[in-house]
């Protein structure tokens, strides 16, 4: 195995995905251009081609990094077990902003963001009826605040975002 040609390629994919992740802040997918992410990355085309077949098997391959690592996130986070679960994600989100910024720019070419799902309290309030729906209804309005609240620059706490979701909550007892 070739360790160098390995670093290498990963260094070029790093600064691949660097680039895109940058211009995507400021510019829409359909604005991208393979020429435009080589320039900046000081890269050439057919080291962009040996890696992505086009701008949105980037943009796809990233989400799914994107996902893996936010899935990790999740995972660690569910194993401590406490009652700060949504809070440790808000704190999550506001110190990666731009990832998550970058996440939902990308959402229409994949699915939404996983989130955290307290089962147990909604069969605790909804009693199983119609329960998928409820899911999905929370997960599309938790998305919906977590974008809202990027899209404002994270002004307020996780501590007051996390009070708008669970006051949710409390509303049902």
């Amino acid at each position: 195995m070739n360790v160098s040609n390995n670093k290498r390629k990963k260094s070029s994919i790093e600064k691949i995905e660097k680039v895109f992740i940058q211009l995507i802040q400021k510019k829409n997918i359909e604005e991208i251009s393979v020429s435009m992410i080589c320039e900046l990355a000081d890269l050439n085309r057919s080291t962009f081609y040996s890696n992505y077949i086009d701008i949105y098997d980037l943009a796809e391959k990233v989400m799914k990094n994107m996902e893996i690592e936010f899935g990790q996130f999740q995972l660690s986070n569910n194993a401590k077990q406490d009652s700060n679960g949504y809070l440790n994600m808000f704190r999550y989100i506001k110190d990666n902003q731009i990832f998550f910024k970058t996440y939902f720019k990308l959402e229409s070419y994949s699915k939404s963001l996983p989130t955290q799902y307290n089962i147990e309290l909604a069969e605790k309030y909804y009693d199983n009826k119609y329960i998928d729906y409820h899911i999905e209804f929370f997960r599309s309005g938790l998305n919906a605040v977590i974008k809202k609240w990027l899209d404002g620059g994270c002004k307020e706490s996780p501590e007051e975002i996390n009070e708008i979701i669970t006051s949710e909550y409390k509303n049902k007892s």
